[in-house]
This record gives C-alpha cells, sequence and structure tokens, in this order.
C-alpha cells in the first residue's frame, strides 16, 4: 500500500471540505434577486405630531396605527458584502378616531433605493443594515368632526433605514427586517416584514 498517495489524496479532501462553505458564500455573494413580503406597521409619532402632518387643527382623537404592510423589491449584490435594492412598499392604513364617531383614514405607500451592508456570518446566514431613500405619499380619506376641507394629503422624499437577517437556501432566500420610514418629524412608520425570494 502506498502510503503517500493516500495522505495527498486525504489532505486534498480536508482542504476542499474546508473551503467549501466559503465557496458557496461566495457563490451566493453576487447577482440579481427578487423578493415579496408582508408585515405589520405602526406609527411613531402622538395626536399633536398627526394633527401637523395632516393640518386638521383639530387635536381630539384616537390613533389606530397597527396594519399590514405588503412589499416587493428587487437587489443586486455586488459581492458578499454590498447590495442594492429598489422597492415598493404599501405601508397600510393609520385611523384617526375623532368627535361624534367621524374618522380619518391616512393611507401610505412609498417606493425608492436603499444601499444593503452585509455581514455573511456563514454561507447561509447572512445579517444586514441598510439605508436608502423613500418617494412616498399619504393619502388623507374623511373627516374629523366636519373639518374634512382642511385635511390634505401629503408626499416628498425622506430617508429609510433599518436591519434584519436572511437566510440563503440558493436559489431561494428568506429575510425578516425592520424599517423605518422617517417621513419627517410629524410622521414616522415602523414595519417589521418576513419576506421570500429568489436569486438569479
Amino acid at each position: 500500500m502506498k502510503i503517500r498517495p493516500l495522505l495527498t489524496a486525504s489532505l486534498t479532501t480536508s482542504a476542499l471540505v474546508a473551503a467549501a462553505p466559503s465557496v458557496l458564500a461566495a457563490d451566493a455573494g453576487e447577482g440579481l434577486y427578487l423578493g415579496i413580503g408582508t408585515g405589520f406597521s405602526s406609527l411613531k409619532n402622538d395626536n399633536d405630531d398627526v394633527d401637523n402632518f395632516i393640518e386638521s387643527g383639530v387635536e381630539d382623537f384616537d390613533i389606530d396605527d397597527d396594519d399590514t404592510v405588503f412589499k416587493g423589491f428587487v437587489g443586486y449584490e455586488f459581492n458578499p458584502y454590498f447590495a442594492t435594492e429598489v422597492f415598493y412598499s404599501d405601508l397600510g392604513k393609520t385611523r384617526l378616531e375623532g368627535n361624534d364617531g367621524a374618522n380619518t383614514d391616512l393611507e401610505s405607500n412609498a417606493y425608492g433605493v436603499s444601499a444593503v451592508g452585509q455581514l455573511p456570518i456563514t454561507s447561509w446566514f447572512t445579517a444586514f443594515a441598510k439605508a436608502g431613500i423613500a418617494k412616498w405619499e399619504t393619502d388623507v380619506d374623511g373627516n374629523l368632526g366636519g373639518l374634512s376641507a382642511d385635511l390634505e394629503d401629503q408626499d416628498g422624499t425622506d430617508p429609510v433605514y433599518g436591519v434584519g437577517a436572511q437566510l440563503n437556501f440558493d436559489p431561494f432566500l428568506v429575510r425578516t427586517e425592520y424599517e423605518r420610514y422617517d417621513f419627517d418629524s410629524d410622521y414616522k412608520i415602523d414595519t417589521l416584514t418576513a419576506s421570500v425570494g429568489w436569486r438569479f
């Protein structure tokens, strides 16, 4: 029996097994991907802030700000540590319940682009943080005590940022993330979503 060839083959096999996770991570770290997700939204402002946001002149109302979020995104990973994404988010509805049963619905959506910094913990698990710009719009529908003429739709372009974690099962991916849509000082929406996606 020849010991040297067996020893060489054994060392080569061990080296390939040890290198496999990094090879898998490199394969998963470049290319196009897309996904869709859903989750929950919550408003991070009080009544005075919201009153300023819709310019109603009435502060006597309750806020029901929990709703469902839907989102879609398309991204490109340049390497295992950096990606960019374009996205669209339906941020759900905030309901203002005013005097005498009057109410107003604020429905928000946003689209934009984000830069994503990634930290591959293993070949199948990645933590990430993102920051970007969102073009947003909030439709205001209803009235608060007969002041419907004073309620105004709002729109703008402002920051969005967040953190999350992703499981990589090439070609599938599964992620969960927290994001804040920082519309202005009077209106910030937080979302917690879960998404599934596909790599190309």
